[in-house]
């Protein structure tokens, strides 16, 4: 019983968190198969490769040091960010080069490696409330890690492996080839920082006032990324704006539907107008992303022929669209 209400509060909180992740991709949704691939990347083959990897790590340094404590540090604070960021990040790298098209804006890669890092956050979250919460404390010990692993540091994979997937997208849609170069490894590098911090600050000050103080810093930077979202959502909005009007001069769409595709409300309720409206206004921000895209970087990956295709499918849709 305590095992399957381990695995509910493991897993069904972070369904919820890469369901608002996905939402707030207002103007250009990823494919939702290509993030279910990516969160269960997170739940079997990064969580499962980093919890043998840390074991053995930890293994090599006690074996080495003699010493539990330094195994212990040297694991939370080295290994453990290094691994596990790899292992998160190697997911969003797949959809960077395999899937490059859907790779579209620094949100795309927020997007990624916020849902790889919510689906390894369920696996790991479910360990932690069953070996350390029931196993431990009992049912007081399980609740307690739900509310300690749910509420208090939910999102601390999704902001860190966030970093992977803005390098990603950085690199991605800079014609620079020194930023190309530099920015994925930038990326990695905060991500694997920032998660080295996180383990080791609140375990330096230790007990409440460490969980507290480590907690703070956490919802700060939280913070910081979402209000970061809510501005790449407004900017992503512009492109939108900017890109549709030579198909509204041209009359591929009508005004109307124009301003509703530059809603940002208007991907939650297009669907309630049927399955051509939803695809219209999806190809509206597929067509504006690849315009911007072309403009920038050019005709790599086939891009002339994708908006042209993408143009075509609109034009299609738009005597259907509401």
């Amino acid at each position: 019983m305590a095992l399957l209400v381990s695995l509910f509060f493991g897993f069904f909180p972070m369904f919820l968190f890469a369901a608002f992740v996905y939402w707030l991709d207002r103007y250009e949704k990823e494919p939702m198969i290509l993030l279910g691939a990516a969160f269960f990347w997170g739940v079997v083959i990064a969580a499962g490769g980093a919890f043998i990897l840390n074991t053995a790590f930890g293994i090599g340094l006690y074996v080495v040091t003699g010493s539990e404590g330094a195994a212990d540090f040297g694991t939370t604070s080295v290994i453990a960010p290094i691994i596990e960021e790899s292992l998160k990040g190697l997911a969003v790298l797949i959809v960077f080069f395999i899937f490059r098209k859907e790779f579209d804006s620094i949100l795309d890669g927020i997007i990624y490696g916020g849902i790889v890092g919510l689906g390894f956050a369920a696996t790991e979250n479910t360990i932690y409330i069953y070996r350390n919460g029931y196993l431990e404390a009992g049912w007081g010990g399980l609740f307690t890690l739900v509310f300690v692993r749910v509420i208090l540091v939910g999102w601390m994979h999704a902001f860190f492996t966030a970093f992977t997937g803005i390098g990603l997208a950085v690199s991605r849609i800079n014609r620079n080839v020194l930023i190309k170069i530099i920015a994925p490894f930038v990326g990695i590098t905060v991500a694997m920082t920032l998660h080295a911090f996180h383990n080791t600050f609140g375990g330096l000050i230790g007990g409440l006032e460490g969980l507290a103080a480590g907690t703070i810093l956490d919802w700060i930077g939280w913070a910081i990324m979402f209000g970061f979202i809510l501005w790449m959502i407004a900017h992503e909005r512009n492109i939108v704006k900017k890109q549709l009007l030579e198909e509204v001069s041209s009359g591929v769409i009508s005004q109307a539907q124009y301003q509703k595709a530059l809603s940002p409300w208007n991907m939650t309720t297009a669907g309630l107008n049927g399955r051509a409206t939803a695809r219209f206004y999806q190809v509206c921000g597929e067509l504006s992303h690849k315009k911007e895209q072309l403009a920038k970087v050019g005709s790599e990956s086939g891009n002339e022929a994708i908006v042209a295709s993408l143009r075509a499918e609109l034009a299609s849709l738009a005597p259907q669209a509401k």
